[in-house]
């Protein structure tokens, strides 16, 4: 039997010998500190910390998120001024934002009419006659490099047993956006289409949809079943997508306009749309989950491109670390490392409930981002089992039997194994305004985990 470096054992097995070679590292990378929290949080701490995690994983679990409508963030979201632009990940100040960020804030600062151009739109944001604060401070998460204003319309998504609730921006879709770090007129008319166009007349459907049903429509119902259909629900959304549209096209048909045709061409080429949705059902959950005071798991994770982030139930104090590179990535033509920002977004919270990385064993299209064979992504939902309390109800696998997804992160695991959230995202361009460079797959850097366990453990003192 060989414990440790498995050299070892590969020896024994090139003499034909039988070896028995058991996976084993030390705790935390022998870092004594962590070791000596993870002692007391593994030991005569565990068993608050164990009761307080069953009860996150239940409401993550167990929570229902409902689509109940979209509105005009100025008038759902709370505490959002009125000259304020949110953005994804932790807060940041001006100086500090990536370049992708950057513009996208612009094109924001110019959808909302206070700006003529791109320097006009970053000069009102230096001199602070213009806002920046983190969307997660308001019950909002936005995915990629976005950024919304007062005017622009949310989602709207209701977990009614917790009394929580959630937004998120209208997924914009591909091309020349601003999530993907653009500021052309042409991002800015997108902008303007999702807020002038798209967001009333989803409004009028969703509740078309939602009379119809009798109650609102269930986002991880459908979520649940793109997953049985190839989607991981972050970079694949398809199926998702398609399930969504499919129950809204009849009441948007019957909408009486005549931009129910530029809105049916903008949903038909909008493979994640669904994207903004899901990401907005997981917030609805995890800030239920956040109100358990002396739990281990993490219940919120993001990053604006600079800084990745993750907090801790009971405290709203965000735990730092640069933000990582995307690596197993696919790239498009001519680009590559060099030209690729660093990880991105507030759709990192899907891997806490059980989509994304732990749903990578139920997508053949992230196979080809990880290695390129199912057992591959198999491997990276295997990994997540190793750090998280619990495994979804409602989230099957059946590629492993119909067995739950990983959900509940604990962050006493990550520390211990040194195994981080795999986080499915795409790839900005980092300096060019160009977009979209490619897709891959993130690793949580260990650091703000680490940070966040020394945290838990000074407060359980």
């Amino acid at each position: 039997m060989n414990v440790g470096l498995s050299l070892f054992a590969e020896a024994i097995a090139a003499q034909d010998r039988p070896v028995a070679d058991v996976e084993w590292r030390i705790p935390a990378g022998g870092d004594l500190e962590a070791v000596a929290a993870l002692r007391r949080l593994y030991g005569h701490r565990a068993a608050a910390i164990d009761e307080a995690n069953a009860e996150v994983v239940r409401r993550l679990d167990s929570g229902v998120p409902l689509l109940v409508g979209l509105a005009p963030a100025a008038e759902v979201v709370p505490g959002l001024g009125d000259r304020t632009i949110i953005h994804c990940g932790p807060p940041i100040g001006w100086a500090d934002v990536c370049d992708p960020l950057r513009r996208s804030i612009r094109a924001a600062v110019m959808a909302e009419g206070w700006a003529e151009t791109p320097d006009e739109a970053g000069a009102l944001v230096e001199q602070g006659e213009v806002t920046l604060e983190p969307a997660n401070h308001h019950d909002t998460v936005v995915p990629m490099a976005s950024a919304l204003g007062p005017s622009a319309w949310v989602w709207i998504v209701e977990n009614r047993d917790g009394g929580t609730k959630a937004f998120s921006g209208i997924n914009q879709g591909p091309g020349e956006t601003a999530w993907f770090g653009r500021e052309t007129p042409a991002a800015v008319k997108r902008l303007r289409f999702l807020r002038d166009v798209a967001g009333p007349m989803l409004n009028e459907a969703v509740g078309a949809a939602n009379d119809a049903a009798g109650n609102p429509l269930d986002v991880f119902a459908i979520a649940a079943q793109g997953l049985q259909m190839g989607d991981d629900v972050h970079m694949r959304t398809q199926a998702s997508t398609n399930l969504l549209i499919r129950t809204l096209l009849p009441h948007l048909l019957a909408l009486d306009s005549p931009a129910r045709v530029e809105l049916g061409r903008f949903l038909s080429g909008n493979h994640l749309f669904f994207l903004n949705l899901a990401m907005a059902a997981a917030s609805s959950l995890t800030a239920w989950a956040r109100e358990v005071d002396g739990s281990s798991i993490v219940t919120g994770m993001a990053r604006n491109g600079t800084t990745f982030g993750v907090r801790l139930p009971g405290s709203d104090e965000w735990h730092l670390a640069p933000s990582p590179p995307v690596g197993h990535a696919l790239y498009y033509s001519g680009q590559g490392p060099e030209t690729s920002a660093p990880d991105i977004g507030d759709s990192a919270l899907l891997e806490l409930v059980g989509l994304g990385g732990p749903a990578a064993a139920g997508s053949p299209a992230v196979a080809g981002f990880v290695g390129g064979t199912m057992a591959d992504a198999v491997k990276l939902t295997r990994d997540m089992d190793q750090i998280c309390a619990g495994r979804s109800s409602r989230f099957k696998l059946a590629l492993l039997d119909f067995r739950g997804t990983p959900i509940a992160v604990d962050v006493r695991r990550v520390v211990e194994t040194g195994i981080t959230p795999r986080i499915n995202t795409g790839i900005l361009h980092v300096s060019d305004g160009s977009g979209q460079v490619g897709a891959g797959v993130a690793v949580a850097p260990v650091e703000c985990f680490r940070d966040a366990l020394l945290a838990l453990d000074r407060k359980l003192s």
